[in-house]
């Protein structure tokens, strides 16, 4: 679920949220993955949503996609995890989702044939003008269609992590002792929704250790609402920096364009292609949690209310969903780039007494 701009503006409201990850790379040696985490935390649980690394956020960006380069980058450099690894490709989506995507996908279709009709009437019209005319180049670009469940790319790419786990696991001694869970397409549910059902599923369990270190990749902003919803305080978020090229203006310039000449982010495509890479950041969720104690303080609370955060977040993660959502139309009135979400929460604040508490109430739902 994309939010668009929910990301720039949680990070220029709480900046301190996100860190630059350390990646240790080691010239010319193979890297210990039964050595210390690099970045200071030794991590239990490892979850992976591929979305996003099947399918890049920003196209123009070249990244590492077979999946031997991005495990790399992850497993080996950044965060080795100790106990579980959990690999989850999106399945059959909700109607809700289906429908949303139907439209945008019949949406882009439309505006596709649009732009192409014009162009052949401007080369009709430069040629009979006698202009002079840039050649028509084909573009290739990545379909983001056939990745859908059911598709002949979802067949194969479902048999890639299972050969690459199966190596790791024959070749590299500190994978053995590490549950591996691959969730693909055959699976229901998007990748980050069959990621969160697993950790409410383990919260359940007898025994559950509540200080598991978790460690979540993903680029989708709707990540950021379902780690702090598992009210889980030891959970990064580990993502590419997408605010990187902005600060470094050559950057783009850098990176050069794919030749896909076979099927979208097949091996022989990309084996040798070349990649404008950036850097990586762990989001820590701890930090948001008390950013949002201390942001959300209610100067009148009623006598009969006790202050309490995990409701507050419950009720931030609630206000967040009116501003993007995959389920729900996106009320129109609202917009993260005028403020929406300082509104909301402003509001909420004021009128906390008014609304009788608090917005939601986990306990009746469930």
């Amino acid at each position: 679920m994309g939010v668009p701009s929910f990301y720039r503006w949680l990070v220029n409201k709480y900046p301190n949220i996100r860190v630059k990850a350390i990646e240790e790379h080691i010239h010319g040696h193979c890297v210990d993955t039964s050595s210390l985490n690099p970045n200071g935390i030794e991590f239990d649980n490892l979850y992976l949503d591929m979305h996003g690394i099947i399918q890049p956020e920003d196209q123009s960006v070249i990244r590492p996609s077979t999946y031997e380069d991005v495990f790399t980058s992850i497993f080996e450099y950044i965060v080795r995890p100790r106990k579980l690894l959990y690999m989850a490709i999106d399945g059959v989506a909700p109607r809700a989702k289906m429908n949303q995507l139907r439209s945008r996908q019949f949406g882009a279709a439309n505006n596709d044939e649009i732009v192409e009709a014009e162009e052949d009437r401007l080369r009709k019209q430069f040629d009979m003008e006698g202009k002079l005319a840039f050649s028509k180049e084909e573009c290739e670009v990545f379909d983001s269609n056939v990745i859908t469940p059911g598709t002949g790319f979802m067949y194969r790419l479902s048999k890639k992590p299972a050969d690459y786990i199966e190596s790791r696991m024959n070749g590299d001694s500190s994978w053995k002792g590490i549950q591996v869970i691959v969730s693909d397409a055959n699976v229901p549910g998007e990748g980050e929704l069959k990621i969160m059902s697993f950790i409410r599923y383990q919260r359940c369990l007898p025994g559950y250790n509540c200080n598991t270190r978790h460690c979540l990749y993903g680029l989708d902003a709707d990540l950021i609402m379902l780690a702090i919803a598992t009210h889980e305080v030891h959970f990064p978020i580990l993502r590419e920096d997408v605010l990187f090229e902005e600060q470094q203006p050559a950057f783009r310039s850098c990176s050069t364009t794919s030749n896909r000449e076979t099927e979208p982010y097949s091996t022989e495509s990309f084996k040798h292609a070349p990649v404008a890479k950036r850097p990586y950041e762990f989001l820590r969720v701890w930090v948001l949690r008390e950013y949002i104690e201390l942001d959300m303080q209610i100067a009148d609370v009623p006598q009969n209310i006790t202050f309490d955060l995990e409701r507050i977040i419950d009720d931030f993660i609630f206000m967040c969903f009116f501003v993007g959502n995959d389920f729900l139309p996106r009320m129109p009135s609202l917009d993260i780039h005028e403020g929406a979400m300082d509104l909301l929460l402003t509001v909420y604040k004021q009128n906390f007494k008014n609304i009788g508490g608090y917005l939601v109430d986990m306990q009746r739902i469930n």
